[in-house]
């Protein structure tokens, strides 16, 4: 089995553990390969490169296409014409270049752990659902729910989205290069949200852990969601992290606002859950 082990991200203070009791996080070594691969995903090599016109295609046509070329190995793989088709790039569980050349429909990329991906176009709802690890980077706009329940790896809007933006974040960031609607990180649980624009109301409404920061103007703060100090580390980070996908704000990152959970709803009971089983 992986052993845990102390990460560059944990020594400069990024992964701070907040809440008791048994920890979510784990590291493992790139080393350790058998602990980082299922057991039907496919050895590909990104040099090696295919086309998918799917003008004619279903989205389960779609998905098997991009299956079948993992399985001979190829690496690197374009969808023309994915004509805003609903569910399409889910489920892909190991590393994989995957572009798409027009827009997306509803949850389009999710369930996936690994692959990098790149829409020229716009995403409908819930984008990237319950991803796990790996990039999605939207040239466009995006619709509600963007990112909800991630759980790692970068996913990106350089355009405005809708509301409930990282509902149940769990890890990961998420960031958007223009605005944001309402009740964006309702019950957020831990990962980063940069928002380069305005933010709208309930803004981080009941989020448990995680931290928010904000380009723009906040209409209204949700329950529970209160400002943080900006550090030298936090402007670093957001300094780095957007100059990877060239994204800016307004003001400048030293005038963004970061935002962090009051821990007032912080009510935990003190017993296991096998614990309580024996009381009752």
């Amino acid at each position: 089995m992986a052993e845990l082990k102390k990460e560059k991200a944990q020594e400069m203070g990024l992964h701070d553990e907040q809440l008791k009791g048994r920890t979510q996080q784990r590291f493992f070594s790139i080393d350790e390969s058998e602990n980082l691969t299922y057991f039907h995903s496919h050895e590909v090599d990104t040099s090696k490169s295919a086309k998918i016109d799917a003008q004619d295609m279903t989205p389960r046509e779609i998905n098997r296409e991009i299956r079948a070329l993992m399985e001979k190995g190829i690496g690197d793989i374009t969808v023309d014409n994915p004509m805003s088709r609903h569910g399409v790039g889910v489920g892909i569980l190991n590393r994989l270049n995957l572009k798409f050349t027009d827009s997306l429909g509803y949850f389009g990329c999710g369930l996936i752990d690994g692959p990098n991906v790149h829409i020229e176009g716009r995403v409908g709802w819930s984008c990237a659902e319950n991803m796990m690890a790996g990039t999605v980077v939207i040239e466009g706009n995006a619709g509600s729910t963007f990112g909800a329940a991630i759980r790692g790896g970068d996913l990106v809007c350089k355009g405005d989205v809708g509301a409930r933006t990282g509902i149940d974040q769990k890890g990961g960031t998420i960031i958007v290069g223009g605005r944001t609607g309402a009740f964006s990180g309702f019950m957020m649980q831990r990962g980063r949200m940069i928002i380069c624009g305005d933010a709208g109301m309930n803004l981080g409404d009941s989020m448990y852990d995680g931290t928010i920061y904000v380009g723009g103007e906040v209409e209204e703060l949700g329950v529970d969601c209160v400002p943080g100090e900006m550090t030298e580390l936090d402007i670093r980070y957001l300094s780095e992290k957007l100059a990877i996908y060239g994204i800016k704000t307004p003001k400048g990152v030293e005038k963004m606002q970061k935002y962090v959970s009051g821990k007032m709803l912080w009510n935990y009971a003190s017993l296991e859950p096998n614990e309580k089983k024996l009381i009752l």
